[in-house]
């Protein structure tokens, strides 16, 4: 008996996809699968029902919901050889538009059922993991901005993005990869895993979930005409060609921020704030077992 747990976040998406217990059973073969559904309610809740989960042998665990219940699912999942699913209803969605999950709820549970298994990398920041990207600069204040506007949809993100962009202050930073270390004053610091950030936008867009490797992007500190510029590139998907764009690929970056003692940063489109100037990054190799 193949069992299967269903971990769903019913706020995820405006709470309007009513996934229950009974809907996501009909799509198995009772015979051969018993299918169970837990629901979060709670930050952090859908960590303690995935441990609960392991706790009763699941062979599958799905998490139903946007990039945060992702994030507290996968990260129980990391180095286990237990498959991971994924039916995203949330707004960004990035990490499953990079694996081909398809954003129809019916579509994504049946991927499930049906589709195979990948060995997926995963990225680790002093110990903690992240599944798509993260990022120091600019993009951890939008985040910061967009998750206080309470709203979750793409015009909030804009807007954060606008405000952030004049009043984003650069820090001092030292960047250590591939034995050189750089200082820069970045407006945007990103390390990324997936090819997609969500809302079918994408910094890195020569990334890989199989490579190995995480992509580094560094763009300085720029006048308000050049970010906006930068904007362009960043929706033809050409953020390599930005001139004053740092890229490169690497499985080991070291980030220092002298200055400062607790820093925000975002991981995976939530924002955290850390009681440390010293934070290495790493890459995990084939570490999860994803559904796709």
């Amino acid at each position: 008996m193949i069992k299967v747990y269903f971990i769903i976040n019913p706020i995820s998406g405006k709470g309007k996809h009513n996934i229950t217990q009974e809907y996501v059973a009909s799509f198995f073969n009772k015979d051969t699968h018993r299918v169970v559904a837990h629901y979060s309610t709670y930050k952090k809740h859908a960590i303690e029902l995935t441990q609960q989960a392991l706790r009763e042998d699941a062979d599958i665990i799905v998490a139903c919901g946007g990039d945060g219940t992702i994030h507290e699912v996968a990260t129980e999942l990391v180095g286990k050889e237990v498959a991971f699913g994924i039916v995203p209803v949330g707004s960004g969605n990035g990490l499953a538009s990079n694996l081909s999950i398809p954003k129809d709820i019916e579509k994504a549970i049946i991927r499930v059922r049906d589709g195979h298994v990948i060995k997926m990398d995963v990225g680790t920041l002093n110990g903690e993991y992240f599944f798509s990207n993260m990022g120091f600069g600019i993009d951890a204040t939008i985040i910061d901005k967009y998750e206080r506007s309470g709203k979750r949809k793409l015009g909030a993100y804009i807007k954060a993005s606008l405000n952030s962009a004049q009043e984003f202050k650069a820090k001092r930073v030292q960047v250590t990869y591939n034995g050189m270390t750089k200082e820069v004053n970045p407006l945007l610091l990103f390390i990324s895993n997936s090819n997609e950030m969500g809302y079918n936008m994408s910094l890195t867009p020569k990334a890989s979930l199989t490579d190995g490797l995480l992509d580094y992007l560094m763009v300085p500190k720029i006048n308000l005409f050049k970010q906006l510029t930068f904007g362009f590139y960043v929706l033809f998907k050409m953020t390599d060609k930005f001139r004053k764009t740092d890229y490169i690929q690497t499985d080991h970056i070291i980030v220092e921020i002298p200055d400062q003692q607790t820093n925000g940063l975002q991981m995976d489109g939530e924002y955290y704030e850390f009681d440390a100037n010293k934070f290495e990054i790493k890459v995990l190799k084939g570490a999860l077992q994803v559904i796709c």
